[in-house]
């Protein structure tokens, strides 16, 4: 990666960027159009408070910047979302360092552990539960954006601050904008980089949807039980939700790849039965019984 030579801050990496915008011109509709008019226009408020540097912005800053490199050379798991996570032993990764995403909280009795950090960007999730997560005693990692929904106060909460690009980055400094990649997951990527993580190893990111539709499209949900998480009351009947984009997500996570190898780092994929092909294979339990065996 190349260095921001013109960039006062020259000592730090440049964003790992993809290879154009992720729509084509026939894709621009006029509704799209609107709509992405209308996100920015909402989201100046939280771009100016974020680029303020004083008060809430300075201090959340400054936290984030204590985090960078902490776990340099060390290895971590994500747990995604997927079904596939609830079938998994998670107890051997109560020793691990682990990122849990969203409502992960729910499998907390299953795991036995909670993990060691937390990651939550979608804006319906943080304000449907809101409770829940604040609740949670990890560090987190949640949207700028949401901020107003935390105390203040609360040491727990780091906030990231989350880019409208209509080209998709690696961010390699969470004290500018990162990346949604269109999935928490890659959040998620982007801390444990910044922390220094040298293995980040995937589970539970099926990267399949048993519900179909259009992408990004908030909808109520109507069926009694999630299908598509690892807990049927992960978006319960009635909660708001969103159907991912999972070409957009594979995309960014090529961009992902692309980012950790060029350190000499390196992203895994232990998912049970994933769908994903962007990152090498490796069974799940050979890990971590290794580990084990390690201790």
């Amino acid at each position: 990666m190349e260095r921001n030579d013109g960039d006062p801050r020259a000592d730090e990496r440049s964003p790992v960027r993809g290879s154009g915008p992720r729509l084509s011109a026939r894709e621009l509709t006029t509704s799209r159009v609107v709509a992405a008019i209308r996100r920015r226009a909402e989201d100046l408020p939280h771009r100016f408070a974020w680029n303020r540097r004083t008060g809430r912005s300075e201090a959340n800053r400054e936290r984030l910047i204590d985090l960078q490199n902490r776990h340099r050379g060390q290895r971590c798991f994500i747990l995604g979302n997927g079904p596939s996570l609830a079938k998994m032993d998670l107890r051997p990764l109560e020793e691990e360092w682990t990122f849990g995403l969203n409502r992960i909280y729910l499998l907390r009795e299953q795991m036995g552990f909670s993990p060691s950090y937390y990651c939550a960007s979608n804006e319906l999730v943080l304000e449907q539960f809101a409770d829940d997560i604040a609740a949670l005693e990890m560090q987190k990692f949640v949207n700028w954006n949401a901020r107003e929904r935390f105390d203040e106060e609360d040491d727990s909460f780091l906030f990231v601050r989350q880019a409208l690009s209509l080209a998709d980055y690696f961010a390699t400094d969470l004290t500018r904008p990162v990346c949604s990649g269109g999935t928490v997951t890659y959040l998620a990527m982007q801390v444990a980089y910044f922390m220094g993580f040298h293995q980040v190893v995937l589970i539970g990111v099926d990267h399949n949807f048993v519900d179909s539709g259009t992408p990004n499209r908030e909808e109520v949900r109507s069926q009694e039980r999630d299908a598509n998480h690892f807990h049927p009351d992960y978006f319960p009947r009635g909660s708001r939700w969103q159907l991912p984009d999972l070409l957009r997500s594979e995309s960014a996570y090529r961009i992902a790849r692309q980012a950790f190898e060029a350190e000499g780092r390196e992203i895994l994929d232990a998912t049970l039965g994933g769908a994903l092909d962007v990152f090498e294979k490796v069974p799940y339990t050979t890990l971590v019984e290794g580990a084990e065996e390690a201790r």
